[in-house]
């Protein structure tokens, strides 16, 4: 009895508050995030500072004195050596050993990227062009769909005889502006140039031209081009770019080398070779590897050289 007694006194006790007078009120949890400071405006001073400090710093970067030689490491900093430059032969050459260090496809691509100096003096400019070629060393096994314009039912039948995939006159204009027809490339006796106006807007770069070699009598040959040759063409967006697969990383080094010159020489026809180098800079790479800088003065045709092939050509 005793003991229960203690027992109730002590739990009485526990429940006591130590001050009589004061209320205990029970608070709510909060389930809101408490509102944040408004941050610190920074001034613009700092804001300047803090930008031409970190261009100091790129300054720093970039004014660090170059090695000399080549790296004798697999593995070090770029900025510390100039970009090499290499011959056409050593930049296929090196692809070749990348290919098999990377254990990647053998007969992957090669792509030459070219930029372009499209200025003609006086703001005046090169006209994105397109064109088409056929190269020493062919590598495409693939056959082009080339649609033919005439209106001579004789051009017609040689057309089809000798591979086009359409054929006709102005019969195949509505057929094309809806789609109906789909071709790779488009070639026009001159007779029928005239008739071909609606088309301009939709084929755009492909519409035949005297300058692409797309307008012409000898049909058998314009179709030989066009079904088995390359296109290449300025990129739209970036008006002074062109890229072009030229080979396949399997094919031997001097084919390669033959093609490259092949392409750099029809590029440097687009513009009048006394207005100074058209092409400014070249990069050679595969499908899997980085581009290597190729050194451009040796690919490009000297004037006394262009004025002799047009010559032959004529």
């Amino acid at each position: 009895m005793i003991h229960h007694q203690r027992h109730s006194l002590s739990k009485v006790t526990s429940q006591t508050s130590l001050h009589p007078c004061s209320i205990y009120i029970p608070v709510p949890n909060r389930h809101f995030a408490a509102a944040a400071k408004p941050a610190k405006k920074t001034k613009k001073g700092t804001k300047e500072k803090a930008s031409n400090e970190k261009k100091v710093d790129i300054e720093k970067i970039k004014s660090y004195p170059f090695m000399e030689g080549e790296p004798e490491d697999d593995v070090y900093l770029k900025r510390l050596y100039p970009r090499q430059i290499y011959e056409v032969e050593k930049a296929v050459h090196l692809l070749k050993k990348f290919q098999v260090l990377d254990f990647t496809n053998p007969k992957q691509g090669v792509y030459l990227d070219l930029t372009l100096d499209m200025t003609l003096g006086k703001k005046k400019k090169v006209e994105p062009f397109a064109s088409v070629l056929n190269l020493p060393y062919p590598f495409i096994s693939e056959v082009s769909k080339v649609a033919v314009f005439t209106g001579n039912a004789s051009e017609i039948k040689i057309a089809e005889e000798n591979g086009a995939a359409f054929a006709g006159g102005t019969n195949l204009i509505q057929m094309i502006l809806d789609d109906e027809i789909q071709a790779d490339f488009y070639i026009a006796v001159p007779e029928i140039m005239p008739e071909l106006n609606p088309l301009r807007k939709k084929l755009k770069t492909r519409f035949p031209k005297f300058n692409r070699n797309s307008v012409g009598r000898d049909i058998p040959k314009m179709l030989e081009l066009f079904k088995t040759g390359i296109e290449i063409k300025v990129d739209e967006e970036r008006e002074n770019f062109l890229k072009t697969k030229i080979a396949t990383l399997d094919m031997p080094g001097d084919q390669i080398a033959a093609n490259l010159q092949a392409v750099i020489n029809e590029v440097c026809r687009q513009r009048p070779l006394n207005l100074g180098p058209f092409v400014v800079r070249a990069f050679l790479r595969s499908s899997t590897s980085e581009g290597l800088l190729l050194k451009i003065e040796p690919l490009l045709p000297k004037e006394a050289e262009t004025k002799e092939s047009d010559k032959k050509a004529a």
